[in-house]
């Protein structure tokens, strides 16, 4: 007997339901209701997740919420990461049994920060496919979700015939398959609803898969930032033996520093800021002489240089990292910089800007505590806050040719320095950074903003990097 005033599913949890039924319907029947009430089940699996697809299932304010939730998934698994006290010890004797001088923790720094730059462009990668299957797990949930009301209409189909399925807990993406497959392999499903199983067996297979890949990503992602967090704390150590074997030069620097972001004050750009730490800053007097004798040195070997031996040395010229001066002349590094953070490129040289404005440099979207990496051979001229710049730093390339840096939370490198290509120089913070020469480029993520100049004017970066494995592509 039924009850055609009850709710369809009312009657699931009714205690002797399940044994009344069994004497009431054939065994091909009673398995098309399981079929049934798995995939009314699955539609309630988790319940957030199904929240989830409708609300960012296809529409712009989706993605970006989408996008919000894979970095901010990114950012807790990165604080959760931490070193064992042993670990940390086993850094830490291995840092001090370096050799007391700055040439030997430069190498070590820049061998650590190579490193580092691959497994940040590893994890760059895993973070984008990592959005593009929540985005797709959401569109698949939310596919399911649309067909429920079938669902419920054919469920009380059955409850006016008589035949009640029977009660099933079913949790899980992989529970509701196995049971419509189950289903379809015991000929239990009607003929007027067989072609939409098949399309909800095809359409579980697709969420199950998609949660399987998600599992794998998250899994490598969490070995790649526990990897990340050993060579950032490896950095770490050796950024403080590096700052302490050049204490003896604390004073000096500290007032050359000082005088530095005084000029910076009444400068009003960047070119005036350039041209008035040239003659007022002794540490950059030195450096733009440095430049220049280096310059001089290279065209002198230039001269006596077979032409042969000038692209063995021009491709080898980077291997000593022991170098006082640029491996070679800046306008022949094309195709050879490493850019400065793995990232991606949201704006580039003369392209327009949404404000309607120009850009004069590259805008590269990273993420949050990315290493900032020397592009070039070069000394240190500025670091510091520049106005709206945020942290600044500016390297003399030589010949003419400076770099200049901004969106840093916090500078590594110090005034006079001479940094080598791929030395780490900063560090990026959580956010973006407001500033006039990264607004209205559509991200949270923080910016660094890259600049080249050669005589003053900014020109095109592009023909000196380095080719990377990293898709780049705006977003």
């Amino acid at each position: 007997m039924h009850r055609e005033s009850d709710s369809p599913v009312a009657w699931w949890c009714e205690p002797g339901a399940l044994e009344r039924d069994t004497d009431e319907g054939s065994r091909d029947l009673m398995a098309m209701r399981i079929l049934l009430l798995v995939l009314l089940a699955m539609m309630h699996f988790p319940a957030a997740h199904a929240e989830g697809g409708r609300a960012e299932g296809g529409s712009v304010d989706g993605l970006d919420q989408q996008r919000v939730k894979t970095e901010q998934e990114l950012a807790d698994l990165r604080q959760a990461i931490s070193l064992s006290d042993e670990k940390k010890a086993s850094l830490e004797a291995e840092v001090a049994r370096l050799d007391e001088d700055t040439a030997t923790i430069t190498r070590n720094l820049i061998e650590t920060s190579t490193r580092s730059r691959a497994i940040e462009e590893r994890i760059e990668r895993a973070a984008n496919r990592l959005e593009e299957l929540r985005i797709d797990e959401a569109a698949a949930r939310q596919s399911l979700q649309e067909r429920r009301g079938v669902l419920i209409e054919i469920i009380a189909a059955l409850q006016r015939m008589g035949h009640r399925p029977p009660p099933a807990l079913l949790v899980t993406p992989e529970d509701a398959l196995n049971s419509v497959r189950s289903a379809i392999l015991l000929g239990a499903v009607l003929p007027e609803i067989r072609e939409e199983t098949a399309i909800l067996a095809t359409e579980l297979g697709d969420l199950v898969r998609i949660r399987e890949e998600i599992s794998e990503s998250r899994d490598k992602l969490t070995a790649d930032m526990a990897a990340l967090a050993e060579e950032e704390s490896r950095l770490s150590l050796l950024f403080e033996q590096k700052k302490r074997l050049i204490g003896e030069k604390q004073a000096e620097l500290a007032k050359q520093t000082a005088l530095a972001a005084e000029l910076a004050g009444k400068a009003t750009n960047l070119e005036s800021l350039i041209q008035d730490l040239g003659r007022e800053i002794t540490a950059v007097q030195e450096a733009e002489a440095a430049a220049r004798k280096a310059e001089q040195d290279r065209l002198e070997r230039e001269e006596q240089r077979l032409a042969e031996a000038r692209e063995t040395a021009t491709s080898n010229g980077f291997d000593d990292l022991s170098r006082i001066a640029p491996a070679m002349a800046f306008a022949d590094a094309k195709g050879l910089l490493p850019k400065p953070v793995a990232g991606v490129e949201l704006a580039g040289f003369d392209q327009k800007m949404p404000s309607g404005e120009t850009s004069r440099g590259l805008s590269i979207a990273t993420r949050s505590g990315s290493r900032v990496l020397s592009p070039t051979d070069g000394w240190v001229i500025y670091a510091g806050p520049f106005r709206s710049y945020g942290q600044l730093l500016i390297v003399n390339a030589g010949n003419g040719y400076h770099v200049v840096m901004a969106g840093m939370e916090r500078i590594d490198a110090v005034l006079g320095q001479f940094v080598l290509a791929g030395e780490p120089v900063g560090a990026m913070g959580e956010t973006r950074i407001a500033s006039n020469v990264n607004v209205d480029i559509g991200t949270r993520r923080p910016v660094l903003y890259v600049e080249f100049r050669k005589d003053g004017v900014p020109i095109d970066s592009s023909p000196w990097w380095a080719k990377t494995n990293l898709k780049e592509s705006s977003g």
